[in-house]
């Protein structure tokens, strides 16, 4: 049971690694947008309660975002955890 969780938190975990880099290139209305749309879609559930309590940053004239970076953390502890199990 624990195997097949940490397997899932592992795709979790490329899923958001995925959102992250493809959030650096802008839409362009192709495949790749559809890529982004189902990313953002597996992604949006664990991100928007984090985003809540951790606003983006305000870096002058835009905002950075860290909630992909500290649940990207939290799930490597947490998979560090349970493989240790």
């Amino acid at each position: 049971m624990i195997g097949l969780l940490l397997a899932l938190l592992q795709l979790f975990l490329l899923a958001l690694l995925a959102r992250i880099i493809l959030s650096w290139f802008p839409a362009t209305g192709g495949a790749l947008d559809s890529v982004q749309r189902v990313l953002f879609r597996i992604t949006e559930p664990v991100l928007a309660p984090v985003r809540a309590i951790l606003p983006p940053v305000r870096l002058g004239g835009m905002a950075l975002d860290l909630s992909p970076i500290v649940v990207f953390i939290l799930l490597q502890l947490l998979i560090g955890f349970l493989a240790g199990l």
